[in-house]
């Protein structure tokens, strides 16, 4: 399992807690919100990773 899977599960899982714990929901939608953006971020961000560079090979 590579640490992109890890982290959006770990993402999801944090917004199942977070819907069956807070009750109030202004605060939730904003912790929803701010999970979404983390893990919105993380999914673009591994393309930095992934080639560093800024190139990607055309052989694979």
């Amino acid at each position: 399992m590579n640490r992109l899977v890890a982290a959006l599960i770990a993402y999801v899982a944090l917004g199942v807690l977070t819907w069956t714990t807070i009750t109030d929901s202004k605060i939730r939608a904003a912790t929803l919100l701010i999970l979404a953006l983390f893990a919105v971020k993380s999914f673009l961000r591994r393309k930095d990773v992934l080639h560093p560079d800024g190139k990607i090979d055309s052989d694979r």
